[in-house]
């Protein structure tokens, strides 16, 4: 055979081969690159959402912190602001429950000194009528002088 009929024939070959290649079995490989290059493509998009959701969900969970740290700030504020009335209402309570004990004892002592000075007041009357019992060397009745004594009583 002839090395040029070999060639043409080989080349003829090669290019049905090309040509069946191309016709049948280029479109399948092409549609299983398309497809495989859109199922990366949607893995990157997706990968890439979850990365915006992710960041996303830190920075509200940041958020949510700051606001928990706040509001236990604002709790621990409010308790210290309470715990400061509950005291001071404690010592005004104090102080009125002091200022009531000192009335009340001064009215007691008050009390107490009037009755001394009633106390007294009779003995000096009962004196006075003794010594001017003792004066007059007679006897005074109690009884019908008694508006006397009163009065005596009243100016000691």
């Amino acid at each position: 055979m002839n090395i040029t009929a070999t060639l043409l024939a080989q080349s003829v070959v090669f290019l049905i081969f090309v040509w069946f290649c191309h016709r049948f079995i280029w479109p399948f490989l092409r549609q299983a690159m398309r497809e495989r290059q859109k199922t990366i493509a949607d893995g990157l998009e997706a990968a890439e959402q979850a990365q915006k959701d992710l960041e996303l969900a830190q920075e509200r969970a940041d958020a949510k912190l700051r606001e928990a740290r706040e509001e236990a700030r604002q709790i621990v504020d409010q308790a210290r602001g309470q715990a400061t009335q509950m005291i001071e209402q404690a010592r005004a309570e104090a102080r009125e429950e002091g200022e009531r004990l000192k009335q009340a004892a001064a009215a007691e002592v008050e009390q107490d000194v009037n009755r001394v000075k009633e106390a007294l007041r009779a003995q000096v009357a009962a004196l006075a009528v003794q010594g001017a019992e003792r004066i007059l060397s007679a006897s005074i009745d109690r009884r019908r002088h008694s508006e006397l004594l009163d009065r005596l009583a009243g100016e000691l």
